[in-house]
């Protein structure tokens, strides 16, 4: 196995859990913020909602970072980043303002690209550095 074989993995999913730590430092920080967005949204419940994906996001970027049920937590934060996606940036609902719907677009193909970068890993695995995968033992 090649180094970067080795290392490639570990790199790419500490890359990915800094990436959702940076979104719940940026979206708990800025609660009243973040709310007032998700209710303009049509978010029911935006308190109790934000506070769950918060937690979600906390447990998912956990799971990357150790590699430690590392197919579970792709899949947590691929569902929280498409849904977060469809809810908060409806690009096809704005007909009125093209550079408003221009940056909701980016946004949304954004959240996408990072949605298919986490189904790679759940296809792919967590790579040899992770608690998933322990040293084999020498018979």
């Amino acid at each position: 196995m090649s180094v970067s074989e080795y290392l490639s993995p570990l790199i790419g999913r500490l890359v990915f859990a800094w990436f959702f730590f940076v979104q719940v430092f940026r979206f708990g920080g800025d609660w009243e913020g973040t709310i007032s967005l998700m209710r303009f949204e049509g978010v029911p419940s935006a308190p109790l909602v934000l506070a769950i994906v918060l937690l979600l996001l906390i447990m998912g970027s956990f799971s990357l970072a150790l590699g430690f049920h590392t197919r579970h937590g792709a899949v947590l934060l691929f569902a929280i980043t498409v849904v977060a996606a469809v809810i908060m940036h409806p690009f096809w609902r704005i007909a009125d303002n093209a550079t408003a719907r221009d940056s909701d677009f980016e946004l949304f193909a954004y959240s996408m690209a990072v949605a298919g970068g986490l189904l790679l890993l759940v296809g792919m695995g967590p790579g040899p550095l992770a608690f998933d995968n322990p040293p084999k033992k020498k018979k």
